[in-house]
């Protein structure tokens, strides 16, 4: 698994500049999908908390199947590129442009399904209350603070990476879905943040404040005042700067470099 991951690493940091972004263009849009589909399960749910956050992961897990089984980009996933860096198998020149080509792929790629989920009127799907968990969700996750961002983003890829960690063990796509789904649901679940799905979340949320029209918030009894804390600025500094960097740090550092020194460090000799 660890040679796996080395090898790959090599490999990503090689590839043709078109492919990389083309396959991070469909990772961001991958993942969306599977924010599509949390945020419509979770949508009026009266179950508990537990519960509905539970089917919302269940239902995410979806996003990186596609990224995985189907094949694409990841920038949280491409964190592990740490492990080839720490074997002096790439430099970190390579490391760097491989994860800005993939994290603006990720952009294009989410920021395509925002605009064609606005299109297509979704968020006024069941008298509004997809578009009301739209907001709230979008909300919420500008409300966090610095350092909390920081860490949710953390403990978030420590959690995606292990998830991409088990599928180098897998055969076969049957077996690579069920390594990735119990780390996925966890994240999600525990309210874990991930910036390529912000990159749906959040945009989306905005986009709805601004488009949804008089229609929607007759349907959900509320006003885009409601929601002060959603704006680009606030997404930009309290979400995605920090949840960035504690993906890096949750990725490259607590999987990719912890994995690296138990497998692959070469140990000195001793005299």
């Amino acid at each position: 698994m660890a040679r796996a991951a080395e090898n790959i690493g090599v490999s990503k940091a090689h590839q043709d500049v078109i492919k990389t972004i083309v396959l991070a263009v469909l990772a961001g849009a991958f993942i969306a999908f599977g924010a599509v589909f949390a945020t419509l399960v979770t949508s009026g749910s009266t179950m508990t908390y537990g519960i509905t956050k539970l089917l919302g992961g269940v239902a995410f897990s979806l996003g990186l199947i596609l990224v995985v089984v189907g094949g694409a980009e990841l920038f949280t996933g491409n964190n592990l590129l740490s492990m080839a860096w720490a074997s002096k198998k790439i430099s970190t020149k390579q490391v760097l442009l491989n994860w800005l080509i993939v994290y603006v792929g990720n952009i294009i790629g989410a920021f395509s399904i925002v605009i064609l989920m606005l299109l297509s009127g979704h968020y006024l799907f069941g008298e509004g209350v997809v578009g009301s968990n739209i907001l709230h969700i979008a909300e919420a996750k500008c409300q966090l603070g610095f350092m909390q961002a920081i860490v949710l983003g953390i403990l978030c890829n420590i959690l995606v990476c292990l998830a991409i960690w088990l599928c180098y063990s897998a055969r076969s796509a049957h077996g690579k879905i069920l390594a990735i789904i119990f780390p996925i649901t966890a994240f999600v679940s525990a309210g874990f943040e991930h910036s390529v799905a912000n990159m749906y979340f959040i945009p989306m949320g905005i986009m709805v404040k601004a488009f949804g029209g008089p229609e929607l918030w007759n349907m959900i009894g509320t006003s885009p005042d409601q929601f002060d804390s959603l704006t680009w600025s606030h997404y930009f500094n309290d979400n995605l700067f920090p949840v960035t960097i504690g993906n890096i740090i949750g990725g490259a550092l607590f999987v990719g470099l912890a994995y690296w020194f138990i497998y692959l460090r070469k140990p000195h000799a001793v005299n």
